[in-house]
């Protein structure tokens, strides 16, 4: 462990020592925290279970439940899948009462994530030692010492092999008259993330970049996995915000192909281990875990990893990893600049 990050852990022991006779029976980590990583790691031994709330992909889950049991066989991982919106109310009661159930929180949730590190309270410093591995970047994906990047999606340039076989180089291949009717996007109403993307597009793919999608005549769809089965049927020949599903379906033997443009656009899942956990040393081993090889290679499968080089992870002929994907600004993301923002698209898209 490098000096830094022990140091960090003897001021929760110093701390302990100060408040430990203040503390209520709400199990927060301030009074359960061992000393030393080896401590730490006996201490989540002998708690014997771990519980993560995440909106990550089922399948991931249970490959990082499997990974992590095989590496740490005394202690149970039990993972509650759900939408932000399912498991960010839970968060803020179980830290509300002091009555813990999840240990670690996963997130997408842009606005929470800057809310909850405004207002404190929710997570508390993480001390895992894979933190300061250099691979890691940590200067890029930690948030106040806290909320840690552990995975990344990210939307990219997908076309049907059969319709267009020579595939896309950029975003303005799409522009080209002859994908006119047959270009898929994603109506963002009811979805604040795919809001963020379009903001990202006129960014990242170019000034203008959402009018002239608009002006090849696409087709509307209600969601990502839409645009997927869309192009493998050949209903439509490319999309300039397909999901990594294209991946999986292309690996099945469907008729589509998936790129990263020069500037990607997506969207991390952040971690951070919970002020209210009642396991807490076991959620800090959960947390060094996610971001070992093992754990990034069970957690990040198909889809962008927080460490270069796992196999299984990432897009062919792309370097990116999760830190290079940007976390929405919060201020676009309000109720009411989303609905302005809905409205504008479905009035140049719908007409």
């Amino acid at each position: 462990m490098k000096l830094s990050r022990m140091i960090s852990v003897l001021a929760v022991i110093a701390t302990v020592a100060v408040v430990a006779p203040a503390c209520g029976s709400g199990g927060g980590q301030e009074s359960t925290l061992a000393g030393s990583w080896d401590e730490i790691v006996a201490a989540a031994n002998d708690e014997g279970s771990v519980t993560i709330y995440s909106n990550h992909a089922p399948a991931n889950l249970e490959a990082l439940k499997t990974a992590f049991e095989s590496e740490y066989p005394g202690i149970s991982l039990t993972y509650v899948r759900g939408t932000d919106s399912d498991l960010t109310p839970k968060v803020e009661v179980e830290n509300q009462t002091g009555n813990g159930v999840a240990d670690v929180h996963m997130t997408t949730d842009a606005g929470w994530i800057h809310r909850s590190l405004e207002s404190g309270g929710y997570s508390v410093e993480v001390v895992a030692p894979a933190i300061d591995e250099p691979e890691y970047r940590a200067a890029d994906g930690v948030l106040d010492d806290t909320f840690f990047v552990t995975s990344a999606t990210s939307i990219g340039l997908a076309w049907n092999t059969a319709n267009v076989p020579a595939g896309l180089a950029s975003p303005e291949d799409l522009l080209d008259p002859r994908f006119d009717g047959k270009v898929g996007v994603v109506n963002p109403a009811g979805f604040p993330a795919v809001v963020h993307i379009y903001r990202r597009m006129d960014v990242d793919y170019g000034e203008g970049f959402v009018d002239r999608l608009a002006g090849v005549n696409p087709r509307i769809y209600g969601s990502a996995p839409a645009i997927t089965q869309a192009l493998a049927s050949g209903e439509i020949w490319a999309a300039p915000g397909a999901s990594m599903d294209v991946l999986a379906e292309r690996d099945k033997g469907a008729p589509v192909d998936f790129a990263l443009p020069a500037n990607p656009i997506g969207i991390p899942f952040y971690s951070h281990v919970l002020a209210a956990a009642p396991n807490p040393n076991a959620g800090q081993v959960l947390a060094d875990f996610m971001l070992t090889p093992a754990g990034q290679a069970a957690l990040s499968e198909n889809y962008i990893a927080a460490l270069p080089g796992i196999a299984g992870t990432g897009v062919d002929g792309s370097e990116v990893v999760a830190q290079d994907i940007e976390l929405a600004d919060p201020e676009t993301l309000e109720t009411t600049a989303v609905e302005e923002y809905v409205a504008s698209w479905e009035q140049r898209f719908v007409g």
